[in-house]
């Protein structure tokens, strides 16, 4: 595969994706995104009250992921995510759009191709134990420590013919973003 132009930081809630994220972008200089901040109101609502979200929830708001991924990189502007993105079929969307279909039709009818989101998918890796440890410590956010059993419970971590890599939370930062910047080089 070619050199990613967009990183995806993924995993449960409370394993460091924003952190992760916003660390590694200062380092390279890439754009960072964090998928929290892209939720509809109804989905923070629901996550508030401890309701896990369904794929009816969560596919509007990847497709729109997807969309500032592809734009970003159309423009040639590396970008990373952190994203839960916790199926398979959720990566797909972010990759390829809610169709599977890196076309877009411009007014005149034409086809145009898209540019290629090339994703590198770094996996947050951690115990139930360790992760609602951390969770248990966070203050102020949405997401209800009740619901991490049911995001284990929906991981399907990466795997081939995904480009991933699996890195432990059990490592301490500089650790985890030096491990993803030698796997970019």
């Amino acid at each position: 595969m070619a050199a990613p132009n967009a990183l995806l930081v993924m995993g449960v809630s409370g394993s460091g994706k924003s952190t992760v994220g916003t660390l590694l972008a200062s380092q390279l200089g890439w754009k960072f995104y964090d998928a929290d901040d892209y939720h509809p109101e109804e989905n923070r609502m629901k996550m508030g009250k401890g309701i896990p979200l369904n794929d009816q929830d969560r596919i509007p708001w990847l497709c729109n992921l997807h969309d500032i991924l592809q734009r970003d990189v159309a423009s040639g502007q590396p970008v990373i995510l952190a994203c839960s993105a916790l199926k398979k079929v959720y990566r797909d969307i972010l990759i390829q759009g809610k169709d599977g279909a890196p076309l877009k039709c411009d007014e005149s009818g034409k086809e145009e191709k898209l540019a290629e989101v090339k994703l590198l998918v770094v996996h947050l890796t951690g115990s139930f134990e360790v992760i609602s440890g951390r969770l248990l410590k966070r203050k102020g956010h949405f997401m209800s420590p009740e619901l991490l059993q049911s995001q284990f419970d929906t991981l399907e971590p990466p795997s081939a013919p995904e480009n991933f890599i699996p890195i432990s939370v059990d490592k301490n930062l500089s650790e985890i973003i030096a491990t993803i910047i030698e796997t970019l080089k």
